[in-house]
């Protein structure tokens, strides 16, 4: 009974102060759900139900481990929410590559990774295809000449496209499109390079037309009163357009960890909303007659909210807005219900907000960025406040807010970046003091006076400041990329490592007490089982058309140009900053003409390439412990073949010389069968 007590007497400790576990309990469960290899059924769903009610009648039953229980169940909550919110946004997938015409109302307009127009269409019609099969939305890259439409939501196009399956992983283990497609609805993706021409025009008076048309004209506004990068800026933190940046100037603020001012994240949605509500406080009290009469920090409050959820239309209404938005709401209806604002208890129930309505945010990079940082910052800043011996001389408080909040808010979000975009920018906290004071001083405040002097038509006179502090930020970012080492790259790491990594800070900073230093634990064994990662020895991408082999220079490729997405993040995850061409130019492969070849402990791997790649399979099963082909052929019985129909089933390859032979590991053995990977 003495464990029981203690941990009773440890519980006790931590009243007032478990709230803040809530929403990590429920991200456990969010996270088994997706780490399963199976898609559980209804018998998974009805016995973790009637454990979630074992467990609450467990917690009123034995209230001094009722935290234990209270835990459990959420988890099962956290469990159940992700399975039903897999389940609610079902939709048929293509099951195989499909051209012809394409019809569809668009829904969304946005650019790809290669700068390309990209439009998501809903309402989806595609030759020959019952409409039980046909994908719900697809995704479509605009190539070759177009401007025939411009295009807007609400618009019904056709055209004459491409359209395939959403891609699995390039390799084993590696990050899932077709998990991402599901949750966003999308049953296919692919490009175009015909015209897109319109078929039907736009609803009239529907209000996503307005707010995109709002949003352009705002835009257009913007970049003729600022030209050229600041206006594109300064567009792009008004109304999420990024369609005036250069490519140049993204990538500078991508390697000088500031492309967060691009996005409408947290940042732009506190510092406006932050704004708003001080600028509201000074104007009411200014007014005694009015001051005395009013509430004036709610009255403040409800008007920021309002500037809140205007700015979260105008923006496009993305996911990482929507998450700023309500973690904004949570601190402001905190004022209305006379609360501390910013606490870990807002933070958290923001927490629960986002992850009862988008399970699947919790997987994503700006989830996990979003939270670190603001749970970091929360209770550093708690931290100091509540510290007796700390005192500095009021004048130096926002220059040492500044510094601090960069330094916390890098240092939280650094191993999530580093995992998920495989690289540490080196100098992003230099780039970050240099800029953000900016954003919060100048930038934000004076979009705000744009926005009121719009209606007499002196929002030119906001702009206009806008524009020298952001010719300084865009100034910062191109010298800090191009500074020697800018970037360092960093390998991906085991699939375990950053939950680990996050259980354990998350336990340093809401545990109270002494206790708390046992999170240093597990977070210091996730970051040494994270340096002594093995990357796969050799990967096949699951057109069968791209080989990479480990070298002590790093991974070789079978070929400089083809199958690019697959060779760069290979290449990411390998924590190598080369290029494909780079990487092809490496000693790996052994070349006859067209075809390559590979001896690994005694094993022999051929990779058949070019004109009569076919003609040469019997030969090469004689002889090889594994064959290559970017082509669907009839192998020959018993022949160790992975050719483009095989590989089209098992996904990327990797493989793994053993003293006994090759270990193979699919795609589609790593990733189970679940719903997005049914085919």
């Amino acid at each position: 009974m003495a464990p029981i007590r203690s941990v009773r007497q440890a519980l006790d400790a931590q009243r007032g102060h478990l709230f803040p576990w809530v929403p990590v309990a429920i991200g456990i469960g969010v996270g088994l759900y997706f780490a399963l290899r199976v898609e559980p059924g209804l018998a998974a769903y009805a016995v973790a139900g009637l454990g979630a009610v074992v467990l609450a009648a467990a917690a009123w039953r034995w209230r001094g481990l009722a935290p234990i229980y209270v835990m459990l169940c959420l988890g099962v909550v956290g469990f159940g929410l992700a399975g039903l919110r897999a389940h609610l946004v079902a939709a048929p997938l293509l099951d195989f590559r499909y051209y012809g015409p394409i019809e569809g109302r668009i829904v969304a307009v946005d650019r790809s990774i290669s700068d390309k127009i990209r439009l998501t269409l809903d309402r989806v019609v595609l030759e020959d295809m019952a409409p039980a099969r046909t994908p719900a939305r697809v995704r479509v890259s605009l190539h070759g000449q177009q401007g025939f439409v411009a295009p807007e939501p609400g618009l019904t196009v056709i055209l004459t496209g491409h359209l395939s399956p959403p891609q699995g992983p390039v390799e084993p283990g590696g990050f899932d499109f077709r998990r991402m497609a599901w949750f966003d609805g999308l049953g296919a993706v692919g490009y175009t390079r015909s015209p897109v021409l319109a078929l039907a025009p736009a609803e009239a008076g529907a209000s996503g037309v307005r707010i995109h048309r709002l949003r352009m004209v705002i835009s257009a506004a913007v970049q003729r009163v600022l030209p050229g990068e600041p206006g594109a800026f300064a567009a792009a933190i008004l109304t999420g357009d990024r369609s005036g940046m250069g490519r140049d100037t993204l990538d500078a603020l991508r390697v000088s960890n500031l492309a967060h001012l691009l996005a409408i994240s947290g940042l732009h949605m506190g510092l406006l909303t932050g704004f708003v509500f001080a600028a509201m406080r000074v104007l009411l009290v200014s007014l005694p007659w009015l001051g005395l009469r009013l509430p004036v920090k709610k009255v403040a409050a409800v008007v920021a909210l309002a500037a809140g959820g205007f700015y979260y239309a105008l923006s496009g209404g993305n996911v990482a807005t929507e998450r700023a938005f309500v973690m904004v709401a949570v601190m402001l209806l905190a004022v209305l219900v006379d609360r501390r604002a910013i606490t870990l208890r807002a933070v958290a129930v923001a927490a629960v907000i986002v992850l009862a309505l988008r399970p699947e945010t919790l997987t994503e990079p700006g989830f996990q960025m979003s939270f670190a940082a603001t749970t970091a910052l929360v209770a550093v800043f708690g931290a100091l406040r509540d510290w007796d011996g700390f005192h500095v001389p009021k004048p130096l408080r926002p220059v040492l807010a500044v510094v601090v909040s960069s330094a916390v808010a890098g240092a939280a979000t650094a191993p999530v970046a580093a995992a998920h975009f495989n690289r540490i920018a080196d100098y992003g906290l230099i780039a970050n003091l240099l800029s953000v004071p900016l954003m919060g001083v100048l930038v934000m405040p004076a979009a705000v006076l744009a926005a009121v002097l719009a209606p007499i038509g002196l929002s030119w006179v906001g702009l206009k400041v806008m524009e020298p502090p952001i010719q300084w930020i865009l100034g910062v970012a191109h010298w800090v990329a191009g500074l020697d080492g800018a970037v360092t790259p960093v390998p991906a790491p085991p699939a375990g490592v950053l939950p680990i990594f996050a259980l354990g800070m998350l336990w340093l900073i809401l545990w109270r007490g002494t206790g708390r230093l046992a999170g240093l634990a597990p977070a210091a064994m996730a970051l040494a089982v994270w340096t002594q990662v093995q990357r796969p020895p050799i990967l096949v991408a699951d057109t069968g058309g791209l080989v990479g082999v480990m070298t002590a220079e790093g991974r070789a490729l079978s070929k400089p140009r083809g199958d690019g997405f697959a060779a760069l993040s290979w290449l990411e995850n390998d924590g190598d900053g080369a290029g494909q061409s780079d990487a092809a130019a490496r000693a790996g492969f052994a070349s006859d003409g067209s075809d390559q070849h590979l001896t690994v402990d005694g094993a022999a791997i051929v990779h058949l390439r070019g004109r009569g790649a076919v003609d040469r399979v019997d030969a090469a099963c004689r002889t090889a412990a594994l064959v290559i082909i970017a082509k669907a052929v009839d192998a020959p019985r018993g022949c160790p073949l992975f050719d483009a129909g095989k590989l089209r089933k098992t996904g990327a390859l990797a493989i793994y010389p053993q003293p006994k032979g090759l270990r193979l590991v699919t795609a589609s053995e790593r990733g189970g069968r679940r719903l997005w990977s049914a085919q």
